[in-house]
């Protein structure tokens, strides 16, 4: 039987996908539970274009991610944070901090999994921080200063 995919299915195939499958799986579980519907020959017109603008519309939001990285790694991210005597910052700055200084600084939008940092920054200075996304990958540079 051929069911067309409504959603990713672990072991069978992504959103869209029209994929063979033995009839009673494809009656009793996908179709039942919305994860499929019935493979006619209009919905197969249908599903090939939804996947074509799915493939499109990825291909746009890698080169968007790609322009963002570049201006990233052209950029200096600076954040100012109270510090003690001995420049230990009194909250580590994490991503949450580092995503909202990028979109303050440079109006660039990021997930929060692109950004890579072993650790918490927990001292005044200059890092290096790593991004990822697939196959982009990338680094750009912070300053954690003093707020005074």
């Amino acid at each position: 039987m051929k069911v067309i995919l409504t959603q990713c299915v672990q072991g069978i195939g992504d959103t869209h996908d029209i994929v063979t499958v033995s009839d009673g799986y494809g009656l009793n579980f996908l179709i039942r539970n919305g994860k499929a519907i019935s493979a006619t020959q209009s919905q197969q017109r249908v599903a090939h274009m939804h996947k074509e603008k799915l493939l499109n519309d990825k291909g746009v939001q890698e080169k968007l991610l790609e322009q963002n990285i570049t201006t990233l790694s052209e950029a200096r991210i600076t954040i100012a944070v109270p510090v003690n005597e001995k420049n230990h910052l009194y909250e580590a700055v994490g991503v949450p901090e580092i995503l909202s200084a990028i979109f303050k600084q440079t109006k660039v939008s990021l997930p929060k999994d692109m950004i890579k940092l072993e650790h918490p920054i927990k001292e005044v200075g200059t890092y290096d921080i790593p991004i990822t996304h697939g196959k982009l990958f990338g680094k750009f540079s912070i300053i954690v200063e003093s707020r005074q």
